[in-house]
């Protein structure tokens, strides 16, 4: 009986808290509800869009390298990528199950706070704002930077003051757009979301074409140098689940999805396969033309197969890449920043973040103070240090929620779920 009352109790406060903030603001903001509101704009199309954008970013692009290197042979590097697509959609679904029972944004904040109490919430949140979420912008506005000015300086290194100066103004346009208009925010997502797979296409029809007129010899010894030490194989998985951040993305604006029970789940089940078939198939394609020594030397795996592949016209490969970290840096910047307006909401940050633009309908003071900690993570160094930074605490926050998960099912199981995954 007394363990009964325990998780019954338990489950009153989980669910009192998921219900009790996805409708609190600010004292100003009570004045005049309607006119702070988030807005429910997002159908599923949208919602597909911002999957797609975010997940495909920069690590398509600078990732292959990290894999090969610590899994050492092209097999074991491509079974590096299909279980991390593989993860990712076990993780995605978990998510879809949390983002129904508790449609609110915020991601793992609200999924932590609902659960376990604000004190993990509050941990996840400073470790999003400090490491997580401006570090993984910074690498995607690093990598659109160096893609963009690659054309203009060949074979020589491109300058890093130049570089870094770029990925500042590209995060100052993109955070301009998200505080000036949602439909803005959402054409862009839609239209670099298409733009990017055509771009993939590309690469993987070009590797296709050298497989079927016999250009295998890359292909031969696929087994060589296979590494089984789990370190290098852990780091390996760290470059490959690192292109796949932001299956999550959807889940931190589940406020503004118009159907968030039926769209949520049916967003992430086409984005996420989609995504995971691609990149396997970009890897091959990368094989298909590029010797294992060429990749590993190289610092931009898609520039070094456009000047193999396209000759006279290897400029198109920079230029969709950057197209492609355009779109994915746009998606990171608005739904990382519905988290910090998420997170000041309750309490755990100023309230200035919590606070809506009345005219566009806008977090600006959480889109403001994103931006400036993203700019401050472009000077602590490069593309690879910064994935090595991050990707371990955001392993580790993934995991905390997807207990809260099994929490939830052991400690409140009445509680209302749409959809419940099967682990």
């Amino acid at each position: 009986m007394a363990n009964q009352e325990k998780d019954k109790k338990i489950e009153m406060e989980a669910r009192k808290r998921a219900e009790s903030t996805s409708s609190t603001n600010t004292a100003g903001q009570k004045a005049n509800d309607k006119s702070v509101q988030l807005k429910k704009e997002l159908g599923l199309i949208d919602g597909i869009g911002v999957i797609v954008g975010v997940i495909i970013g920069s690590g398509i692009f600078v990732s292959p390298k990290g894999v090969l290197l610590h899994s050492g042979s092209i097999l074991m590097c491509l079974v590096v990528w299909l279980l991390s697509g593989v993860l990712s959609t076990f993780g995605a679904c978990c998510y879809a199950e949390l983002g129904t029972a508790i449609p609110k944004s915020g991601g793992e904040f609200a999924y932590l706070n609902a659960s376990f109490g604000p004190l993990l919430a509050f941990l996840y949140l400073w470790a999003a704002l400090l490491i997580i979420m401006p570090t993984g912008n910074a690498i995607i506005a690093l990598t659109f930077a160096e893609y963009i000015l690659q054309p203009y300086y060949g074979k020589c290194p491109t300058p890093q003051l130049a570089v870094k100066l770029l990925a500042v103004a590209v995060i100052l346009f993109l955070t301009f757009v998200n505080c000036y208009s949602m439909k803005w925010v959402t054409r862009i997502q839609d239209s670099f979301a298409f733009a990017k797979i055509v771009a993939l296409l590309i690469i993987i029809g070009a590797g296709m074409y050298h497989l079927i007129f016999g250009n295998t010899e890359n292909l031969q010894n696929v087994t060589e140098d296979t590494s089984w030490n789990f370190s290098n194989i852990a780091l390996a998985f760290y470059s490959g689940m690192f292109s796949f951040s932001g299956w999550n993305a959807l889940n931190f604006v589940t406020e503004e999805m118009k159907n968030p029970v039926r769209d949520l789940p049916r967003a992430i089940i086409i984005s996420i396969p989609l995504v995971s078939l691609i990149y396997l198939m970009t890897n091959v394609a990368y094989f298909s033309v590029l010797t294992k020594d060429e990749i590993l030397s190289s610092s931009a795996t898609a520039g070094s197969f456009g000047d193999k592949v396209l000759g006279v016209m290897s400029w198109i490969m920079p230029l969709c890449v950057a197209l492609s970290t355009f779109g994915g840096l746009n998606g990171g910047i608005f739904s990382s920043s519905r988290l910090f307006f998420v997170g000041a909401r309750e309490g755990h940050l100023p309230r200035i973040v919590s606070m809506i633009n009345v005219e566009h309908s806008t977090p600006t003071p959480s889109l403001i103070f994103l931006a400036v900690m993203t700019i401050l993570y472009l000077w602590v160094g490069g593309i690879y240090v910064l994935i090595n930074f991050t990707s371990f605490i955001e392993a580790l926050f993934i995991t905390l929620t997807i207990s809260a998960l099994l929490y939830l099912r052991i400690r409140a199981p009445k509680m209302e779920r749409p959809i419940k995954v099967s682990v």
